[in-house]
């Protein structure tokens, strides 16, 4: 109508969308970067950082690279959506975006194999453990590792106490002079609620003894099959957390894409001259 002026609407760039992406980058950033420095700091006091071949020379996992690899991931991933969202950098939102989505769908391939190929992973597993069984004894956070694992699921060496003749400080050859010969860690120990102290020596010649004896001493069922029991009881917990890591995951996705999507639509509405960048009326 005549004397009337008609209002328009202008693209803007969601301020809540843009900070909240912003703070829920910079939290996996710092929390990135200090997985990736407790790391280095592992590597350094073990002298890895002055010796690079010993992280091949080391038969087992060594437990750190899962600082430095999460960490340095998480580094990377928050700094991109955390730069691109507070810079409305299209390429940093796009990379992040695309990122994110990489890792999930190997997520997601990699839990559909494992239903799929149960018993190809479970000898990869076996596999796996016995490997660093091999190292039990060459690298302290594996040893760590290792101890935990027994000790929290009541379990020794892959399929059995047997597992442990793979060490060349367990093993019941003849040749063996160690202490430790025919024995296991005390962490493969059935653990007394009446100590106080923890006796370190207490799986000293246990695979001496028959097996119905062993029983009284140590824990004689496998960890892989233990594992395994563990994960029956506790699916609905186990499949809680990875759907939510999911949903983390395609939320941050969506929030990305929707501030690419925004700043796309304010730049389209500039129009570029050569002393600068005039609005569209």
């Amino acid at each position: 109508m005549p004397g009337k002026h008609q209002h328009f609407q202008e693209p803007e760039v969601g301020c809540c969308g843009k900070y909240f992406l912003f703070g829920f980058n910079i939290v996996f950033w710092v929390l990135g970067a200090l997985f990736l420095a407790i790391g280095l700091w592992a590597w350094s006091e073990k002298g890895v950082l002055s010796n690079i071949s010993a992280l091949t020379d080391l038969g087992g996992l060594d437990p750190v690279w899962l600082f430095v690899v999460v960490g340095g991931i998480m580094s990377v991933l928050g700094f991109a959506g955390c730069i691109g969202a507070l810079r409305e950098n299209t390429f940093l939102l796009k990379f992040f975006s695309v990122f994110l989505g990489l890792i999930f769908f190997l997520e997601l391939a990699t839990g559909i194999l494992a239903f799929v190929f149960k018993d190809w992973i479970r000898d990869q597993l076996n596999l796996f453990i016995n490997n660093n069984v091999k190292a039990y004894r060459d690298d302290i956070d594996l040893q760590n590792l290792i101890d935990f694992a027994q000790e929290y699921w009541s379990c020794c060496g892959a399929r059995g106490p047997n597992d442990w003749n793979l060490n060349i400080y367990f093993n019941c050859t003849d040749l063996n002079p160690s202490r430790e010969r025919c024995g296991v860690p005390f962490s493969c120990c059935v653990r007394d609620p009446a100590e106080d102290v923890l006796n370190t020596q207490c799986g000293y010649d246990v695979r001496l003894k028959l097996e119905l004896e062993q029983q009284g001493f140590i824990h004689t069922k496998g960890c892989v099959g233990q594992f395994e029991k563990w994960l029956q009881d506790n699916l609905i917990v186990v499949a809680g957390v990875f759907v939510g890591i999911a949903l983390l995951q395609i939320f941050g996705i969506c929030l990305a894409q929707n501030l690419v999507s925004d700043i796309k639509a304010v730049k389209a509405n500039w129009i570029k001259y050569d002393d600068g960048y005039k609005l569209l009326k």
